[in-house]
């Protein structure tokens, strides 16, 4: 359901993709398309150990290997020690980066990088790395939260402490609210239960890939990315190089949902070009991406929740241990913060510890921790439902946020549509329509912070009247698209004659990460900026062909027309009159706009979900899946509606079927998509998403971020739902076959006995 203004021609409409022809045809250009003359292949040597010390690396026979140009190990990697302090380069620690592009003092995942090569092929490259010899310390190791944080456990990093000792637990992060023992001596009915969620991978189907080339001592970097400055700040520092030295260009991206926000490829790529001379290629195999680069945590959690007989939530606490992989940076700003986002509890505590252990780094996945978070509260709130005799969609309704409530992370919120996510689902058909046998329905909520941040964009008019509106974000999610309605609407002319562009760190001003939710938000703002001052100028202009007064113009729907004692007087020009005489009025007509916009509203969203389960085989599956989500404004509401439903399926995925399974001998022992299953069509019914549009009021278009919420209440939704088709609870994701089988068990057996 979308407001449609019936005074916006373009906003709101579903205009034709910007990029769509080009990527169905296969004209549009990743970055493992890009080819230079003189080019080499860089390939990475990776450890086959989960925890070992580096005693030394010995690279003198592959130097000597006929069509190696380069080689390379850490010590050519910029070292920021660890007991000097954090080195920030947004939410990254320079620290733990550097370590994690080319492993220094200890190997400490399957698959760290150790040395990397760069060769005439990629043959002579994958034989060199077989003669990079590397004396390995096998060490103690810890997979999982659990075991990472045993007191005998072997620290991973000699500086990190807990309670003054060293340990793998890296940091904490708490929030509270009010008083939360007085609130549980208040309630009349409490859960209390545990969940364990298993590392899963964002699952983009290009992998990895750069391209650098070095000329004269300035670089240029082609890469998948979801941030082109990102990966020229990141590369920058850990080369040694200036910012200003290296020209990072995004290519298009063929997916991220936050896994493409690091760096992994780019600065070993750019040191093999330095060392060699050439253009260097580098490509992940789908292994390699597994292995080496995020998922997102594995975790446990631990949720208590009271409420009186009425249904009134009167305390709420919830403990989480997060995997933040080989180095600290776990998410567990995102569990701790949104766990009890939707819900205004007057007495709440939510605390959450970052543990390092050997797995790769973790990497952001779509609305980080927020999706961990909701899947122990949502479920907690499922049974204090059944405990109290209320409908869980009531119980949620009574206790929603609103307007004006003080979240437990901090904020107060403004204006914002939870409460609506909740009436509409409650009246919605699919809640009302019948269940078959060995099916069940569950219900969910989710909450996610959304961003603004630093955006940067660039109009300029052309001389037939058409418009070039440059951004500096990686179109992930539809950027290009809105972009492109909210120019022509603020313009008022058509949209076939707006074309947006991705600009390089070279030619448009900073502009942070394609992610949290920000880029529709950030990058609107910034145009709808530069808009006003094009039509400021397109203004004076036309009062200069007019010969009156630029105050005495105003700007109509695509016309300049004197307005005033002049009006009437002239002819109104158009957008592309007045380009035409551009040159005789001042010359090209254009402006620009960098902001580090605020303003930035949470997004709120309610779903249901039915399955059926197959009681002798333990399958579950989803039957039929429908969003309520408050959308702020979709400007484009075909990405929108993208943005619900892909968040669905993967949140789907993570709940059924999706996990990393490792070996006895601390391996990932599924590294593909053969074995990790992800869900493909077949697995999934039609996935319904009902926009509800409750602008948000500080933004001009009443944009609020859409793409992150959608993935934050599914595991939760389809766990209740299960509960309704089994009668019984699981506790643990994925809620695979055998996992359903081991609940069904005493079933089985009894009827058996019959």
């Amino acid at each position: 359901m979308t407001n449609d203004n019936p005074e916006n021609k373009w906003i709101g409409k579903r205009t034709p993709r910007p990029d769509g022809a080009d990527k169905v045809t296969g004209r549009a250009a990743y970055a493992a398309d890009t080819t230079m003359p003189g080019m080499i292949w860089g390939k990475v040597l990776r450890s086959p150990h989960p925890h070992a010390r580096i005693k030394s690396i010995d690279t003198s026979k592959a130097e000597k290997l006929p069509g190696v140009m380069a080689v390379m190990t850490s010590k050519d990697i910029v070292d920021f020690p660890i007991d000097k302090g954090p080195v920030m380069l947004g939410i990254q620690d320079m620290r733990w980066m550097c370590r994690n592009v080319m492993a220094r003092e200890r190997a400490l995942f399957h698959g760290h990088p150790v040395a990397a090569v760069a060769a005439t092929t990629q043959a002579v490259a994958t034989e060199a790395l077989k003669l990079i010899k590397v004396d390995y310390e096998v060490l103690p190791w810890a997979i999982s939260v659990k075991d990472a944080m045993k007191p005998d456990a072997t620290p991973l990093h000699d500086h990190v402490k807990f309670d003054g000792r060293p340990s793998n637990i890296a940091g904490t992060l708490e929030h509270k609210k009010g008083d939360v023992e007085a609130g549980f001596k208040e309630a009349d009915v409490i859960v209390e239960r545990s969940f364990d969620t298993e590392a899963v991978h964002q699952g983009y189907i290009e992998p990895h890939a750069c391209l650098v080339s070095v000329v004269d001592g300035k670089a240029t970097i082609w890469s998948s990315s979801q941030g082109q400055f990102m990966v020229r700040a990141m590369s920058a520092l850990l080369t040694g190089m200036q910012q200003s030295d290296i020209r990072a260009i995004p290519a298009e991206i063929g997916g991220g949902f936050g896994g493409k926000t690091i760096v992994y490829l780019e600065p070993v790529a750019l040191v093999l070009a330095k060392k060699s001379g050439r253009p260097v290629k580098m490509v992940m195999s789908r292994e390699e991406v597994f292995r080496a680069s995020g998922p997102t945590s594995g975790s446990m959690s631990k949720v208590k929740i009271g409420a009186k007989k009425d249904g009134t939530i009167v305390a709420g606490q919830g403990t989480y241990w997060l995997q933040a992989g080989a180095f600290p940076g776990s998410p567990i700003r995102g569990a701790a913060g949104c766990a009890f986002g939707p819900y205004d509890i007057p007495n709440a505590h939510t605390l959450g510890y970052d543990v390092v252990s050997n797995r790769s780094k973790v990497a952001a996945y779509r609305a980080p921790g927020a999706p961990i978070g909701a899947y122990a509260v949502e479920c907690v709130l499922d049974e204090l439902a059944e405990k109290l005799g209320m409908d869980p969609l009531e119980l949620r309704l009574k206790n929603a946020a609103k307007q004006g409530t003080k979240a437990v992370h901090g904020p107060v919120y403004p204006v914002m549509g939870y409460q609506e996510t909740v009436k509409q689902a409650l009246d919605h058909p699919h809640y009302k329509a019948p269940l078959g046998p060995n099916q069940g329905r569950g219900v969910a909520s989710g909450y996610w912070f959304n961003a603004g941040g630093e955006s940067s964009a660039q109009m300029s008019v052309n001389e037939d009247g058409s418009i070039v509106v440059m951004t500096g974000h990686p179109d992930i999610g539809g950027s290009r698209a809105s972009t492109a309605n909210i120019a022509a609407e603020l313009l008022g002319i058509d949209h076939s004659k707006i074309q947006v562009l991705i600009g390089d760190t070279s030619s448009i001003g900073f502009s942070n990460l394609t992610g949290g939710s920000r880029v529709t938000f950030a990058s609107a703002m910034v145009v709808t900026q530069s808009a006003e001052k094009v039509i400021k100028t397109l203004c004076e202009r036309a009062a200069k062909i007019w010969k009156i007064e630029p105050e005495a113009v105003t700007w109509d729907n695509g016309f300049a027309r004197p307005a005033g004692d002049n009006a009437g007087k002239f002819e109104p020009l158009s957008l592309a009159q007045i380009a035409a005489k551009a040159s005789e009025t001042g010359g090209p007509i254009g402006a620009g706009s960098s902001s580090n916009t605020a303003g930035a509203e949470g997004g709120f969203s309610t779903h249901i979900c039915d399955v059926e389960v197959d009681p002798d085989t333990g399958r579950a599956w989803v039957t039929r899946y429908t969003a309520f989500q408050d959308v702020g404004r979709a400007i484009h509401p075909d990405y929108c509606e993208g943005q619900i439903q892909g968040g669905v399926a993967q949140g789907i995925g993570w709940a059924l079927s999706e996990e990393y399974i490792y070996t006895k001998d601390g391996k990932l022992d599924n590294a593909g998509f053969l074995d990790y299953r992800m869900p493909v069509m077949s697995d999934l019914p039609k996935l319904d998403a009902v926009m509800i549009e409750i602008p948000n009021p500080k933004h001009p278009q009443g944009v609020r971020g859409v793409g992150e919420v959608p993935l934050v209440p599914v595991m939760a939704a389809v766990a209740n739902a299960i509960h309704g088709a089994l009668g019984l609870r699981l506790y643990s994701l994925p809620m695979s076959p055998p996992k359903v089988l081991e609940a069904l068990e005493p079933e089985p057996l009894a009827r058996a006995a019959d």
